[in-house]
């Protein structure tokens, strides 16, 4: 009897708990945690984004007008330079030392031309002193022609030997002249390094206004003939180069507008596409991946951001960019300054339309919607869901079309 009364109140007091447990599941229904946003509006713009690199528009390089002994350059990467500056002069190439055999037979060369100099000063002096009586004959034998005390032969014989003289004397005088020639030259082959050689030294000026960007050749000594000495050019016309994929550069059209960021300023200074160059290039990219890359030139638009422009040196302040500097290149391709917009975390693929889960009376509700441009963070909002309601970002798994949802604002 005892055991009867102990098995019943055992089995209502179970029963009392499962009903307590039914009720508290019925008053306390399970709900999953959701992190939701709002669908603003306000601007959106989508870019195109890659790392760039500044360079100067035209640049020059100063290359060695001709062979010789350059003097040292004293300019420096950043000294402005206009075509009155001198960059560096080139003397005549001094001439290499002779050895004892070379000496010698320079030596004998000059001695040699030096008597046949002396040989032409005698031959000119004999056909001088020839020349000299074959004109006083030729006068006397006028003379003589005037009182009829000689014959027309004798006159005719006398003109000829003068002629004959006279030639004489011209042809001595371009020996003499040549052998001079002959002894400069011999003794020309004397000179030793020591030496200084004859001829001016050429010159080498800027052929602009600029501001010298590298120097290749600094210091003093031979140069051959177009040797590269330094790189000048105008720091005010820089030009930013970044290179996208190919296929984003099909999006990208001249005059598009274009940020500059993380430049090293804190500013965002204003730009715009100049250029698409129609070849592509392969690169390779971090991951090992070749890819075809297209060169897009961005001019900026603002104040000339160079060191050493007109306007830095009016004192203004300006972004002190150079040749070669890094900056972030942000190409706008689309904006918008007011649309309905949603983030991308809430967006998900169902089936071949995109969807969101909206919440509604504490559960999840899904929606297709429409969407049109993104710029990876937020997307334009063409139609499913009005502006203020919230949705699910990064739904999970157990995020199904009427769970109930304990939402917070993420």
């Amino acid at each position: 009897m005892k055991t009867t009364r102990w098995r019943r109140w055992v089995t209502i007091a179970i029963g009392v708990a499962v009903v307590g447990g039914v009720l508290a599941l019925w008053a306390n229904p399970h709900q999953e945690p959701a992190e939701v946003a709002r669908v603003t509006r306000g601007p959106l713009r989508v870019t195109l984004d890659g790392e760039g690199k500044t360079r100067v528009r035209e640049r020059y390089t100063i290359g060695a007008p001709a062979a010789g002994h350059m003097q040292r350059v004293t300019l420096h990467a950043g000294d402005r330079v206009d075509d009155k500056v001198v960059v560096t002069r080139i003397d005549p190439v001094a001439p290499p030392p002779l050895d004892v055999r070379s000496r010698a037979e320079a030596e004998a060369r000059v001695k040699g031309a030096e008597a046949a100099l002396a040989r032409s000063q005698a031959q000119l002096a004999s056909a001088q002193a020839g020349a000299e009586f074959a004109r006083r004959e030729l006068d006397r034998q006028k003379q003589l022609a005037e009182r009829n005390a000689n014959s027309a032969a004798q006159l005719d014989a006398a003109q000829i030997e003068q002629e004959r003289r006279q030639r004489e004397w011209e042809s001595a005088q371009l020996s003499l002249r040549a052998d001079r020639f002959q002894l400069e030259s011999a003794r020309a082959a004397l000179l030793g390094v020591g030496d200084r050689p004859r001829g001016e030294g050429v010159l080498v000026r800027a052929p602009l206004p600029a501001t010298v960007l590298r120097v290749l050749r600094e210091s003093e000594g031979p140069v051959a003939a177009g040797t590269p000495l330094l790189e000048v050019g105008d720091l005010a016309t820089l030009e930013i180069v970044v290179d996208l994929v190919s296929t984003d550069a099909v999006q990208v059209e001249p005059g598009l507008p274009a940020l500059i960021e993380q430049w090293g300023g804190g500013a965002t200074l204003p730009a715009r596409v100049r250029r698409v160059e129609p070849s592509a290039f392969t690169k390779v990219s971090a991951l090992g991946v070749e890819e075809q890359r297209v060169n897009v030139v961005v001019d900026l638009t603002g104040d000339a951001p160079a060191q050493g422009a007109p306007a830095a040196r009016e004192g203004r302040p300006l972004p002190a960019l150079g040749d070669g500097y890094q900056a972030q290149v942000r190409i706008v391709t689309w904006q918008r300054p007011e649309v309905l917009k949603v983030p991308m975390g809430a967006l998900f693929r169902d089936h071949d339309a995109w969807a969101v889960f909206v919440v509604e009376g504490g559960r999840a509700r899904l929606r297709q919607v429409t969407i049109g441009h993104h710029d990876g963070l937020e997307a334009e909002l063409q139609g499913g869901i009005p502006e203020g309601a919230p949705v699910i970002l990064h739904p999970s798994d157990k995020i199904t079309d009427g769970v109930r949802v304990q939402a917070h604002q993420g």
